[in-house]
């Protein structure tokens, strides 16, 4: 049995430390062959064997980490996992205001005592006020973080939890021990540093909810119920209980309820949420339509094609998850980081107050060094000095920045491709697709609009071109090909009898052989006559001059005699020219693969800008022209329709799908264009770009952060609650800064220059996108 992937929610996670811990759990899993856990989303991606593994054995493994699996969801249950989020909110927010009710007043307290001096009203009073306001905010409101730091080490290991667990008890401990011992109350202190614990919460709640924002736009797109006819009856039914079959009516100003194909009627479809694209799309009878599109005129009789999970947005929401749940190559430090970090950082807090006892003539050199900051008081005892310098330590190392880098600005950046019908599969390809040299595209169906015309009919002495186009026209009957139905709709389009097909064979990148009333009729490419005997030298001239003209021109004959020449012109995409410059610009060099002739492909070349021509070249032979590529040039892309090109897709370092429609071969492919413009092309890059812009930027941050500020703690220029308050900054800056993403102008330079005046300033690097303020 094939292998399958699964999504889990993880209930109880809170730092990326325990994201480490539940990733190598599952990993650890018999059958489990790849885990990834992402802390932004709180979801686990994990691919296993399930005649070796079950969900419970999943389950499992997640509980031995103290952690919990919730309920898996439909991908489409957007209003229950809308109200999780809430709920969760609603809690983390009432948490911080009854946090800050007990704190505010201790601050106040303390700003009298700090500032004037003043014990109010007396010192036991005060000492003892201070504890008991600390109270409901550490064991009331903070439990739930005490209850995670507990559970964490039961299970043999330590979070972020357990470092502000460990921050507030001692703080709290010194406040108990204040009336017994030689030492500084800072039991107001740990309250202040749990009620910013909670506010940090609270706003990394609140980004994270941004930056999630186009996945949960995607959920609530789908339609609640459709209109159907039932037994000649038209009734209203929900949208779970439509059937592939089913016929659905859909009026004006109504979303069409699931995929499906267009039976009678005529209509304009908003097609925005797929693609993109703002302006509607006619629709008539035979036409593809998309569910959770919006019909905006005319009334439409729909057969409803796919359903539930099969639907073209159920996919979507699928691969924008996979998307979120993979990694990125260059994450793979933070997390070897990551899975560490909270025993160093337990380490350094024991050497911090090893430091202060054994050595305090030499910490207090420091603390009087830093004496010039109003919060380091060198007239505090050593023991003192120690406790707040461990405290300090525990509370500003911030594995979450370093765990959250990531993960938000793959949700940004594959939520914003997916509003611009750009889906993204892995982070892996967001790193890749930067540093390729050269982008490969197909040309039919990718540079052309794969819906190529007849425009020459040129029949060889003794025929004329009713009978080359019926002869012709018989034999691709059973063509799939673009080419050979063009000559189908042709012989129709001119009212052409055609005779019955009896026996077809399709020869791969040559053409075709079929038996028409018993005569083996041949049509196809020089190699394939000359495969059969058949000279075509009397018509190579023609040959020629049409394919200088950048038509495809298709020999045929009967009974092993030549009939003539079938010419045939794909148009070109109107933005292929445009695009094909701006990846020039962008610093890119490109080529074309295809299986036409070396003059008309040349001619297509020229017409396009195409730098590199590969022509003649058979279906099997792409993927070895794109290892050639990556010989000479380094890192390639290919862009293909992804119908007959999955091989050379999956030997390109990123392969990337162009298409319309349901049908888009979404899982061939690193990244899938759902508007089949090659604009697409250079706004994936620029999409990419700037994600792994944003990630680098915040891994960055994250490291720069913990390794600058832990040593100031430890030396004691870092008051507790200032420590606290960076360590909630350092995470809500990457969430913030990832946000900052769905600002981008991913479009191409030359769209975005119409906007801007002459003096905005010098073009845009190579492979640059420019990042709105």
């Amino acid at each position: 049995m094939s292998e399958q992937q699964i999504t889990l929610p993880i209930g109880g996670m809170t730092c990326a430390s325990c994201a480490s811990h539940v990733e190598q759990a599952l990993r650890q899993t018999p059958g489990v062959s790849h885990a990834a856990v992402n802390l932004a989303t709180e979801k686990a991606t994990v691919t296993f064997d399930p005649e070796v593994a079950t969900l419970e054995d999943l389950k499992r493994s997640v509980a031995t980490t103290g952690y919990e699996v919730l309920e898996i969801q439909s991908s489409l249950d957007g209003e229950e996992e809308s109200d999780l989020e809430e709920r969760k909110m609603n809690d983390v927010r009432l948490r911080m205001r009854v946090a800050w009710g007990f704190t505010i007043p201790i601050i106040l307290w303390m700003f009298a005592e700090m500032f004037f001096g003043i014990l109010w009203p007396n010192e036991l009073v005060y000492n003892l006020g201070l504890v008991l306001l600390a109270i409901p905010v550490l064991f009331w409101v903070g439990r739930p973080t005490y209850r995670s730091a507990v559970i964490a080490v039961r299970h043999g290991h330590a979070n972020m939890d357990t470092l502000i667990a460990l921050g507030t008890g001692v703080s709290f401990l010194t406040g108990l021990a204040y009336f017994f011992f030689p030492v500084a109350n800072y039991a107001g202190v740990a309250a202040m540093i749990m009620a910013f614990h909670l506010t940090g919460r609270y706003i990394e709640e609140t980004a994270k909810g941004r930056a999630s924002q186009a996945i949960r736009k995607l959920l609530e797109l789908g339609a609640k119920v459709a209109r159907v006819e039932r037994d000649g009856q038209e009734v209203e039914v929900p949208i779970e209980e439509v059937r592939a079959g089913d016929v659905m009516v859909v009026r004006p100003g109504e979303k069409i309820p699931t995929d499906g194909v267009v039976l009678t009627g005529f209509g304009a479809v908003d097609e925005s949420m797929a693609t993109g694209e703002s302006m509607p799309v006619n629709k008539r009878p035979g036409d593809e339509v998309i569910g959770a599109t919006l019909n905006q005129e005319g009334l439409l009789k729909v057969e409803a094609t796919k359903v539930g999970q099969d639907t073209f947005l159920s996919q979507v929401i699928k691969l924008v998850e996979e998307c979120q749940g993979s990694k990125v190559p260059i994450q793979e430090f933070a997390d070897r980081v990551t899975g560490v970090f909270v025993p160093i950082v337990l380490a350094l807090a024991l050497g911090t107050f090893l430091l202060w006892v054994l050595l305090p003539n030499l910490m207090m050199i420091f603390v009087e060094g830093g004496s010039f900051l109003p919060w380091v008081n060198p007239e505090l005892s050593v023991l003192t000095l120690a406790i707040t310098s461990t405290v300090a330590v525990l509370v500003i190392a911030c594995p979450c920045a370093l765990g959250l880098a990531t993960p938000t600005a793959l949700m940004v950046g594959s939520g914003k491709g997916a509003e611009n019908g750009i889906l993204i599969r892995s982070g892996a390809a967001i790193q890749t697709i930067k540093d390729v040299k050269v982008i490969v595209f197909d040309k039919t169906g990718t540079i052309t609009k794969g819906k190529p015309e007849v425009t020459n009919l040129v029949p060889v002495d003794g025929f004329d071109q009713d009978v080359l186009l019926q002869l012709a026209a018989a034999a691709e009957q059973g063509s799939e090909h673009p080419l050979g139905r063009s000559i189908v709709e042709k012989a129709q389009a001119d009212g052409v009898q055609l005779s019955e097909l009896r026996d077809f064979t399709a020869i791969r990148g040559k053409g075709i052989l079929a038996n028409i009333d018993g005569r083996a009729v041949l049509v196809g490419s020089r190699l394939l006559m000359e495969d059969y005997g058949i000279d075509p030298s009397e018509v190579e001239e023609t040959m020629r001059q049409l394919e200088h003209e950048a038509k495809t021109a298709m020999l045929a004959a009967v009974d092993g005699q030549l009939v003539g020449v079938v010419a045939v012109a794909d148009t070109l995409k109107t933005d292929s020219a445009a695009a094909i410059g701006e990846l020039h610009r962008m610093g890119l060099q490109t080529a074309m693969i295809t299986g036409d002739n070396h003059r008309t492909a040349a001619a297509i070349a020229k017409r396009v800008g195409i730098d590199h021509v590969l022509a003649e070249v058979l279906p099997d032979g792409k993927v070895n022209e794109v290892q050639k590529l990556q010989e000479q040039f380094g890192l390639v892309a290919f862009v293909g329709d992804g119908i007959n090109d999955a091989p050379a897709l999956t030997q390109a370092n990123v392969g990337i799908a162009i298409g319309t429609g349901t049908d888009i071969a979404i899982e061939a492919s690193d990244i899938t264009l759902v508007r089949g413009e090659l604009i697409g092309v250079v706004e994936a890059i620029n999409l990419s770009v700037a994600t792994f812009a944003k990630i680098r930027q915040n891994l960055f941050w994250a490291f720069f952060y913990n390794v600058a500020m832990i040593p100031l703690a430890m030396i004691g220029w870092m008051h507790p609650v200032l420590a606290e308050i960076a360590m909630a900054t350092s995470s809500i800056t990457v969430v913030t800064n990832a946000n900052r993403l769905r600002n981008v102008d991913i479009r191409p330079a030359y769209l975005r220059e119409v906007a801007t005046t002459p003096e905005s300033g010098p073009e845009p690097a190579p492979h640059s996108v420019e990042l709105a303020a």
